[in-house]
C-alpha cells in the first residue's frame, strides 16, 4: 500500500499548494491550532485506509446485484480473486510525483549517478575507486542543486587536551572515546605550544612516534597531567543501549562502557580491541576475527557476569536488528540476509551473515565485497552485547523482543548494562552529574591515561558561568561564542591561550529546491508562507531547473560576509567548505591514472580526494575551487576559504540562464526577476543577519535579476519544519534552504555520495524537491 498512500498524499499536497496560491500575496494569517507532522501522516494513511473500505464495499455491493442471491460460491471466489488481483495492481502502479521525481533526477544528476555506479563498482583498486568517486562528485558540484557553507569546528577555544591525544578518525564513533586523552593540570594549554603539537602530528603521523614525542613535550614545556576529564551535559541518555539508539547524545556517553572488534589510535591507524587479528577471505566476501582472551563483563559494581566471547556480536547484531534504534540500515545490503531480517521477510537470524562456530571466532559474511567494511566497525551496530546478561535483565529475540514488557529491564539505567570498556558509570544524575571511573577488570587497564571522567550538567544559559568554569579548572575544554570571547578578550585569557579549533568531516549545506511543491508548512500551513504568486512560483522553478541559473545563484553569494554574521568577521572564513565529502576525507594509497574528458591523468599516492575532484571542475570549465593549493600557506587545502563566490564567474552564467529561459518562455529582467524563497528564523539574530546578508550580496552580484524574499520563520519549529523535519521532496517550503547537513558513517566516500542517490535511496534527495 505504500504506493497507493503516497499518490493519495500527492493529491493532498497539491491542493494545500492551490488554497495557498489563492492567499499567497497575502499577509500571514494568526496563527491556526498546530498540527503535528505525525497527525499529517495518520490522516493520509485514515484516508487511503477510508478509500480502500469503500472501494471494497461497491464492489461487495455490485456482486451482489449481479448475482443476487443464488450466486455460487464459485462466482463469490472469483469475483474475491478478480478483487485481489485489482489491489495488487494498485500497489504496483508508480504515482506520477515519482515518475516526474526520476524525471528531474536524471536531467539534473544523471551524469553523476552514471559516474558515481562506475566508482562504486570498483572494488578491487581502493585507490581507482576515490579518482572516480572523484570525478563524480565533481559533476554532483557542477549541478549546483547544494551550495556548501559550513563543517563543524573552525571555532576560538581554549583547552587543557593536548591535540590529537585522543582516538582519532574523522568517522564513526571513536572519536568519543577518551581514555587516551593527554590533559594539562592547571592553566590551560599556551596557544603556540598547541599549535606546535598540531604541526608536529601532522609531520609524524603514520610513524607511531608521535604519543612518544607529545609526552616529552608537554614535560619539557613544564607541565603536569591530570587523569580526570570534565565536560557539560544537558541532558542524560534516553536509553543506555548502545545497539538500540542512533542519537548522538546517547552514544557520546555509552561509547565508553564498552569496546568494539578495533579503534583508532590518536594517529587515526585501526588497532586491535577485542579483535586480536583478523582475516579476509580472497573473495572478499567472509571476514574472520579473533576474538581477544580473558576480556569479561562486569556489572556497575565491577563484579564479573560473562566472559567476553564472540557469540556477544552475535547476539549485540540481533539485538540491534530487533530493536531497530536507527544505524541498521547501515549493513542492509552489506551484512549478507541483513535485508531480509530487518524487513521481517525471514525470521530465522541465522540466515544472517554474522555467526560464531566457537568463542574465540567471530565470522562476518558479505553481500558483495565492500572495500570499507573494516572502517564501519566503529559504529555501534558492530557493539558486543552479553546474551546472559541481557536474557537476564528479561530480554529476548526474534519475534519475541519487546522492550515495552514490565519484566524488560535491560538499559533502563546506567546500572542495568553489562560492561567491558575502560569505564563503569558510578552516577548518572538529572540535571547534576554523569561520573565514569576506570574499570579495574578492562583488558588494558594499565593502558589508558584518564581514570575519571565526570560530565557536570549545564543548560548552556549561563555563558558566565561556564567560561567561570573553565577558568577555574572544572572543564577540560571550551569553544568561544561571541559571549565567551569577549570574556576572553577583557582578562587576558585569549591572547595567551585561543586557538582556532580544527573542522571536522561534517557538511552543512544550502540546497536548491528544482520542484517545489509546498508553499507553507506541511505541518502549519500559516507557518512560512510564500508571498509568491502563482506566476512567480512557475517562473522561479522553471529558473531553478536551468543548471546555469543556479550556478549563477550560487556563485553569487559571498559566503565569508554570510558567515561572518554567525561567528565575526575574524573566523568568517575558517568553517567554510567548498564541497559535500570532506576533501581530505580519503587520499589515495597508489598512484592511479583516470580518464578526465579524454585525457589519460595520473595522480600519484598521498593525493587528497578534491584535488582529483578539482581537476575534473577545471576540465568542465566550472569556476569552482573544492581545493586549492596556495591555501593553508601553501599546504593546499579545501576549506578554510570561499572557492564558491565568483561575482563575473555568475554573471557569465546567469547571461546563458537568461537566454535559456527567454527562449522558453521566461523573461528575466530588472521589471520581472526571479524571486527565491529563503527562510529564517526571526529569533536568532545572528541567523536573520545572515539571511539579510545572503540576500544583499545575490541581488547585488545579480544586478537585482535574482530577488531573495526572507520568509520569517517566528520560531525555530516553523524553520525546521520548512525543511529540515520534512520526509518527502513534496514537502519542501523553500527555494533554498541552509539548515542541513551529513556526517560521515563510514571510510569511504560512498558515505556521502549515496545520500544522492534517485528512488527514495538517497537521504538527502529530498532536500532538492524531489522522491
Amino acid at each position: 500500500m505504500k504506493n497507493v498512500k503516497k499518490y493519495l498524499a500527492l493529491f493532498l499536497v497539491l491542493a494545500l499548494c492551490l488554497s495557498l496560491f489563492a492567499g499567497c500575496s497575502k499577509k500571514e494569517a494568526e496563527s491556526q491550532a498546530e498540527e503535528a507532522v505525525e497527525e499529517a501522516e495518520e490522516a493520509v494513511e485514515e484516508a487511503a485506509e477510508e478509500t480502500e473500505e469503500a472501494a471494497e464495499e461497491a464492489t461487495e455491493e455490485a456482486a451482489e446485484e449481479e448475482a443476487a442471491e443464488e450466486a455460487t460460491e464459485e462466482e463469490a471466489a472469483e469475483e474475491e480473486a478478480t478483487e485481489e488481483e485489482g489491489e495488487e495492481d494498485d500497489e504496483d502502479e508508480i504515482d506520477p510525483y515519482t515518475v516526474e521525481s526520476g524525471e528531474l533526477y536524471e536531467a539534473t544528476l544523471g551524469e553523476f549517478n552514471e559516474l558515481y555506479q562506475i566508482g562504486k563498482a570498483e572494488v578491487d583498486n581502493v585507490s581507482l575507486r576515490y579518482a572516480e568517486m572523484a570525478i563524480a562528485e565533481a559533476k554532483l558540484m557542477e549541478a549546483a542543486v547544494m551550495l556548501p557553507t559550513t563543517s563543524a569546528g573552525g571555532n576560538y577555544a581554549m583547552s587543557r587536551i593536548a591535540p590529537y591525544s585522543g582516538n582519532f578518525a574523522l568517522w564513526g564513533s571513536d572519536g568519543d572515546r577518551y581514555h587516551q586523552y593527554l590533559i594539562v593540570d592547571g592553566d590551560p594549554i599556551a596557544k603556540e605550544d598547541y599549535l606546535e603539537m598540531r604541526a608536529k602530528w601532522a609531520e609524524l603521523r603514520g610513524t607511531g612516534e608521535f604519543a612518544d614525542w607529545q609526552k616529552q613535550f608537554l614535560a619539557d614545556k613544564g607541565y603536569t597531567l591530570t587523569d580526570v576529564y570534565q565536560q557539560t551535559f544537558t541532558n542524560l541518555p534516553v536509553t543506555w543501549d548502545a545497539l538500540n539508539t542512533s542519537r548522538a547524545a546517547d552514544t557520546d556517553a555509552i561509547i565508553n562502557t564498552f569496546d568494539g572488534l578495533v579503534e583508532y589510535n590518536f594517529e587515526g591507524e585501526m588497532m586491535p580491541a577485542l579483535a586480536t587479528e583478523w582475516e579476509v577471505s580472497e573473495d572478499r566476501l567472509t571476514y574472520t576475527f579473533k576474538i581477544r582472551e580473558g576480556a569479561v563483563w562486569v556489572d556497575s559494581q565491577g563484579r564479573e557476569v560473562a566472559k567476553v566471547k564472540a557469540d556477544d556480536f552475535v547476539a549485540g547484531m540481533q539485538h540491534a536488528f530487533d530493536a531497530q534504534g536507527g544505524l541498521e540500515w547501515l549493513v542492509q545490503g552489506v551484512i549478507k540476509g541483513a535485508s531480509e531480517y530487518i524487513t521481517g521477510e525471514t525470521a530465522d537470524f541465522s540466515t544472517v551473515g554474522v555467526s560464531a562456530p566457537d568463542d574465540q571466532t567471530l565470522i562476518y559474511t558479505l553481500e558483495q565485497p565492500t572495500p570499507y567494511f573494516l572502517t564501519m566497525l566503529g559504529y555501534s551496530i558492530f557493539a558486543p552485547m552479553s546474551r546472559e546478561y541481557y536474557e537476564s535483565q528479561g530480554g529476548k529475540f526474534g519475534e519475541e523482543f519487546d522492550d515495552t514488557a514490565d519484566s524488560y529491564q535491560y538499559a533502563i539505567d546506567q546500572d542495568h548494562i553489562a560492561y567491558c570498556g575502560p569505564y563503569l558509570v558510578t552516577n548518572a544524575t538529572e540535571q547534576n552529574k554523569i561520573q565514569f571511573e576506570a574499570n579495574p577488570t578492562y583488558w588494558n587497564a594499565d593502558g589508558i591515561n584518564i581514570h575519571t571522567i565526570i560530565w557536570n550538567y549545564n543548560d548552556g544559559s549561563d555563558d558566565t558561568k561556564t567560561y567561570n568554569d573553565f577558568v577555574n579548572g572544572d572543564l577540560s575544554g571550551l569553544g568561544l561564542n561571541d559571549a565567551r570571547l569577549q570574556m576572553a578578550k577583557s582578562d587576558g585569557m585569549f591572547d595567551k591561550y585561543a586557538y582556532v579549533a580544527q573542522t571536522n568531516a561534517t557538511s552543512y549545506m544550502g540546497f536548491l529546491n528544482i520542484n517545489r511543491a509546498a508553499f507553507a508548512n506541511v505541518n502549519d500551513a500559516s507557518a512560512a508562507v510564500s508571498a509568491q504568486t502563482e506566476e512567480d512560483a512557475a517562473r522561479t522553478k522553471e529558473a531553478m531547473r536551468n543548471v546555469h541559473f543556479r550556478r549563477a545563484l550560487c556563485t553569487a553569494l559571498d559566503r565569508g560576509d554570510w558567515n561572518a554574521q554567525k561567528v565575526g568577521d575574524e573566523l568568517k572564513n575558517a568553517s567554510l567548505i567548498n564541497s559535500y565529502t570532506c576533501w581530505n576525507f580519503v587520499t589515495l594509497e597508489e598512484e592511479v591514472t583516470v580518464d578526465i574528458n579524454g585525457t589519460a591523468t595520473t595522480f600519484p599516492a598521498g593525493t587528497y580526494y578534491s584535488e582529483i575532484e578539482q581537476a575534473q571542475l577545471d576540465a568542465d570549465g566550472v569556476a569552482i575551487k573544492v581545493f586549492d593549493p596556495t591555501a593553508d600557506e601553501g599546504n593546499g587545502a579545501g576549506s578554510g576559504y570561499d572557492g564558491w563566490y565568483n561575482p563575473e564567474y555568475s554573471a557569465s552564467e546567469l547571461a546563458i540562464a537568461v537566454e535559456e529561459l527567454g527562449a522558453a518562455g521566461v523573461e528575466v529582467s530588472a521589471e520581472k526577476p526571479i524571486i527565491v524563497d529563503l527562510p529564517f528564523p526571526t529569533a536568532r539574530t545572528a541567523y536573520a543577519n545572515a539571511a539579510q546578508a545572503f540576500k544583499k550580496s545575490v541581488e547585488a552580484t545579480t544586478g537585482g535579476l535574482i530577488q531573495v524574499n526572507l520568509v520569517e520563520c517566528v520560531g525555530d519549529d516553523d524553520w525546521y519544519y520548512a525543511g529540515y523535519y520534512t520526509d518527502y521532496g513534496y514537502e519542501a517550503n523553500y527555494d533554498i534552504y541552509d539548515l542541513s547537513g551529513w556526517g560521515p558513517d563510514y571510510g569511504d566516500p560512498s558515505t556521502y555520495l549515496d545520500t544522492f542517490l534517485p528512488d527514495y535511496a538517497g537521504y538527502m534527495i529530498k532536500c532538492i524537491g524531489i522522491f
